[in-house]
């Protein structure tokens, strides 16, 4: 048996140790690649989720051959795509297949699948880009093809969902006791996560040199409480929260102002800057609201201005 069958099969144990909560909406599908036909197809599949859920040994820091070290830190892709893409709510890759190619405003250009798993790579992963022709990013988008043939109708359930935003801006000190109360436990009382013994994280780094980087899509703010408020502490669910939308909106703002690594060239993204995310905690932007309140709110007063501009 080849080192990542290995691999996927231990992530599958794993998963079956700590089963995800059950959620209301029974119709979303959990597709299980190892009940494919045998076939070369089902070995790239399988390949694909083994990478999903263990990047690190297989093109992290942990891989035994250098040339494969692609992701500049130990997380793994499932670290935030929940149950390696699968969670509804949970960043899910299902139906994801679908929506590429597709425009991107941070690069102000249509982008391919490919490119937006290297995209990834280079921001949660803290590292550099996949050849496009990779037997890896390959795999990697075989699976996302294989989740995505069994997305259902109702794609409700793809990204993180929607919150209302908060009248007043974040509170990273309030974050702070939120975070001390519900996330230290698993995530470390310096943010340093939890490490699996074997390498990797049980629980991921929320901040640190090992953590994802500033041009990431965590490090936005609505992007982080979104994902917070459907999926943190372990066990909640987008129907039944642990946290309140404030609490959610404050702890990420605390997470999201400790130091990590620096992504450089930012000033590129969004080269449209009318297109920028109110929340993009980076400069230059379209408006004259200030830096402080793009990165933490509230948000409300820079939409309505953008409307009126309009």
């Amino acid at each position: 048996m080849t080192n990542w069958s290995n691999l996927v099969l231990a992530a599958i144990l794993l998963a079956s140790a700590f089963p995800s909560p059950a959620r209301a909406d029974e119709e979303w599908p959990r597709p299980d690649p190892t009940a494919l036909p045998d076939s070369p197809h089902k070995d790239e599949v399988l390949y694909g989720a083994a990478l999903i859920r263990n990047t690190h040994a297989l093109i992290g820091p942990s891989a035994e051959k250098p040339e494969m070290h692609y992701a500049g830190n130990s997380l793994d892709c499932s670290s935030c795509h929940l149950d390696a893409g699968r969670q509804r709510f949970g960043l899910s890759y299902i139906g994801v297949s679908n929506a590429y190619p597709r425009y991107m405003a941070r690069e102000n250009e249509a982008r391919n699948l490919t490119q937006r798993i290297n995209g990834c790579l280079e921001r949660s992963m803290n590292g550099r880009a996949l050849p496009e022709n990779s037997r890896e990013i390959k795999a990697m988008a075989a699976y996302i093809n294989f989740l995505t043939e069994a997305a259902p109708a109702n794609l409700n359930g793809r990204g993180s969902p929607e919150l209302p935003l908060p009248a007043r801006a974040a509170d990273p000190e309030r974050g702070r006791e939120v975070y001390q109360s519900f996330c230290v436990q698993c995530h470390g009382a310096n943010g340093e996560g939890l490490k699996n013994k074997g390498g990797g994280y049980a629980y991921p780094p929320l901040w640190g040199p090992d953590s994802f980087n500033t041009g990431a899509g965590m490090h936005r703010l609505i992007t982080a409480a979104r994902f917070i408020h459907a999926n943190m502490p372990f066990g909640a669910t987008f129907e039944t929260p642990s946290l309140t939308v404030e609490q959610a909106f404050d702890v990420a703002a605390f997470i999201n102002a400790q130091p990590r690594p620096e992504k450089p060239g930012l000033d590129r993204d969004f080269p449209d800057r009318s297109k920028k995310p109110v929340d993009a905690p980076f400069p230059p932007f379209a408006d004259n609201f200030p830096l402080s309140q793009h990165v933490l709110g509230p948000y409300q007063p820079i939409i309505d201005a953008r409307k009126k501009a309009e």
